[in-house]
């Protein structure tokens, strides 16, 4: 969408929002694919409810299914971001029509490519990047910040 700032208007203008882009069409369901055995023994995501009712009995399968499929029901629309590197209609096409199956809204927006642009460049500047100098690590910052940068000690 550009930046943290245009993702964060948006957002707060249209809460419940998931996101999808030409990239995220195009090779989302292949990655997703191969990683779906590391999901799922990490995280127990995958399942359905039978299993996790089969492996931790009828009261804790469902208190797990519960809150693992919770997240659904915060999602009201689906934003397709066009980057300007579509070949055609067809990922708006199937991003409308993953909506329609959903029972979602579809919204679409202009994204562009300037971070990723000023990434590969080296153009680290401003407070777009977080840059992590060596003998550092990121922490949590509960701020806009989202993540910061503090020494590490020995």
């Amino acid at each position: 969408m550009g930046g943290r700032h245009q993702y964060q208007e948006y957002f707060d203008a249209n809460p419940g929002v998931y996101f999808r882009s030409t990239g995220w069409l195009e090779r989302g369901e292949n990655l997703e694919q191969l990683s779906l055995d590391e999901t799922r023994r990490r995280t127990g995501a995958g399942y359905t409810l039978e299993d996790l009712v089969e492996k931790y009995g009828e009261d804790n399968g469902r208190y797990l299914w519960e809150q693992l499929t919770a997240y659904k029901s915060n999602y009201r629309q689906l934003t397709y971001i066009e980057t300007g590197v579509e070949p055609d209609r067809s990922f708006e096409i199937r991003a409308r029509e993953e909506a329609s199956r959903r029972g979602w809204a579809f919204d679409i927006v202009r994204g562009n490519l300037h971070l990723l642009g000023r990434m590969i460049d080296g153009d680290w500047s401003g407070d777009a990047f977080l840059r992590v100098p060596v003998g550092s690590r990121t922490v949590a910052c509960y701020d806009d910040s989202i993540l910061g940068v503090e020494p590490i000690v020995p």
